[in-house]
């Protein structure tokens, strides 16, 4: 087993308790089955969210899905000029058999454009 990093990114619409949880939800349960994570294997999560999202912590979803037993860390985003708004960023280390190059990042809801050079 390796030791990896996967990233993930997704837009949320509106600075409300619901949506920051739900979409931060939404992003865990896709990086967890597009690369068959078991829960056990998962190191910590960091969670970043953009100024404007400020109803709630990211971390609130990831204690919801049963990832209470990992470490999570939630920060804010840097703020720069012209950079996307309402979106949350997640760095999940794990255990794995798989290759860096065989992880998929998903960047959804709109995200997409930060990494396109991600294999999805």
């Amino acid at each position: 087993m390796h030791l990896r990093a996967l990233r993930g990114a997704i837009l949320c619409k509106e600075n409300k308790k619901e949506e920051i949880i739900s979409k931060t939800a939404q992003l865990l349960d896709e990086m967890i089955k597009r690369n068959d994570i078991r829960l056990e294997d998962i190191v910590d999560i960091i969670f970043t969210a953009t100024e404007d999202l400020t109803a709630e912590f990211p971390a609130a979803a990831a204690r919801q899905l049963g990832l209470g037993h990992v470490p999570l860390l939630c920060a804010r985003e840097l703020t720069i000029e012209g950079s996307t708004m309402g979106c949350i960023r997640v760095l999940m280390h794990f255990y794995t058999r798989k290759q860096p190059h065989e992880l998929r990042h998903p960047y959804l809801e709109g995200a997409r454009q930060l990494r396109t050079d991600l294999p999805e």
